[in-house]
């Protein structure tokens, strides 16, 4: 597995470390030992099959999961000891957002608003920073699927904290919806110097907006290190450097063939 790093970094330089975190539930491995590098700034993405261990992850980074070994850190802060310091500082956008169907997009933000302790503007700037501005008002049970989304964002993004975990937050989305919320994303670290952590299970996907990339399967990772690096990985192997989701899907075609050895002796 190659590491998108020179000798060590400084752990200032680390928005999100991680040591061989592992989920075991009884006989079940979710996540296999999973040690992450995700550079403060950056775009990071978290690739995998569907049951891959990637919400399991992001689950034990927010806390709502504890891991069962290894130890991270988010934002210089430890797990468990600075838990409520962590999601203070941490926007996610975990699997299907829910909302008060019978609330306005602006009262579903506001109920957020009021638990983080922000001050009423936050919800202003959160609505104008994924394009809701002029929907705020409307029923959140009128919102389209791509409008759902951008709530679930907006949520995400109140207050404007540093670090952002967005678990597919394309999902489901036709292919303009995903075009605006891949833009939108992509647009974010330089808008207000944020780190993002993002999950999905095509590379295709994740190669537009990516700095860094972790490739998950079975709970175990498979490669992590900068896209520019996985493309003279894909050269060395054989395939073109313009379609990395055939060497995406070939490394886990290969994993899952060396496992099932591996069961058979």
């Amino acid at each position: 597995m190659e590491h998108a790093r020179t000798g060590r970094r400084r752990r200032a330089d680390l928005a999100i470390e991680t040591r061989d975190i592992t989920k075991r539930y009884k006989d079940f491995v979710a996540v296999n030992a999973v040690s992450m590098h995700v550079r403060r700034g950056s775009i990071y993405g978290f690739l995998g099959p569907n049951g891959a261990g990637k919400s399991t992850t992001m689950k034990m980074l927010l806390g709502l999961t504890k891991p069962t070994s290894g130890t991270f850190e988010v934002d210089g802060m430890h797990f468990p000891e600075d838990r409520e310091s962590i999601l203070k500082e941490t926007g996610s956008f975990i699997e299907s957002p829910s909302y008060y169907a019978n609330l306005t997009g602006r009262e579903n933000l506001d109920i957020i608003r009021q638990i983080l302790g922000l001050p009423k503007s936050s919800v202003d700037e959160a609505l104008e920073l994924v394009g809701l501005t002029e929907f705020g008002g409307r029923l959140a049970k009128k919102y389209s699927l791509g409008m759902k989304q951008r709530l679930g964002l907006a949520g995400a993004l109140l207050g404007r904290p540093p670090i952002l975990i967005l678990d597919e937050p394309t999902n489901g989305l036709d292919p303009a919806g995903i075009h605006e919320i891949r833009n939108l994303i992509k647009s974010l670290p330089a808008l207000y110097d944020c780190t993002i952590l993002i999950s999905s299970h095509m590379l295709s996907e994740i190669e537009l907006i990516a700095d860094d990339i972790g490739i998950l399967n079975h709970g175990r990772m498979l490669y992590e290190g900068s896209l520019d690096s996985l493309r003279q990985s894909a050269l060395s192997s054989g395939f073109g450097a313009d379609n990395l989701e055939e060497l995406f899907l070939a490394m886990v075609e290969r994993d899952n063939d060396a496992r099932k050895q591996r069961a058979l002796l």
